[in-house]
């Protein structure tokens, strides 16, 4: 049973997030290097240190895409990493950033590629 959060975080496997019905933005925490070797096919790479640095306002501009800053706070984004230690980082400063709706996929991209669900490289 996935484990819910007061900061509106999900934990959910692999194989849970892939019967997902709803349109998730999933976002790569990694470097772009480690996104360079293998992702999920709908993945887009934002790594964690530039999020992190998102949460201050003055460098939002500079730091965070536009498509990251055009998203509404209900749109409802996934967090994925190589090993689920990076993400839930992510996924609580989503929550800071006003998201409401957010994911954890837990055991990272390594689950998801032992799962056996697609992937690419860049």
């Amino acid at each position: 049973m996935p484990s819910t959060s007061p900061l509106h975080i999900r934990d959910l496997s692999p194989q849970e997030f892939a019967q997902l019905t709803e349109s998730w933005h999933l976002i790569d925490v990694r470097s772009r290097f480690e996104y360079a070797l293998g992702h999920a096919p709908t993945a887009i790479n934002l790594s964690l240190p530039r999020l992190l640095m998102g949460q201050v306002p003055f460098l939002r501009p500079w730091v965070l895409p536009q498509w990251f800053r055009a998203l509404p706070p209900d749109q409802p984004i996934a967090v994925i990493c190589l090993t689920a230690h990076r993400s839930p980082i992510a996924a609580k400063t989503l929550a800071a950033l006003g998201f409401r709706q957010i994911v954890n996929i837990t055991g990272g991209m390594m689950a998801w590629q032992q799962s056996g669900l697609p992937s690419q490289n860049r």
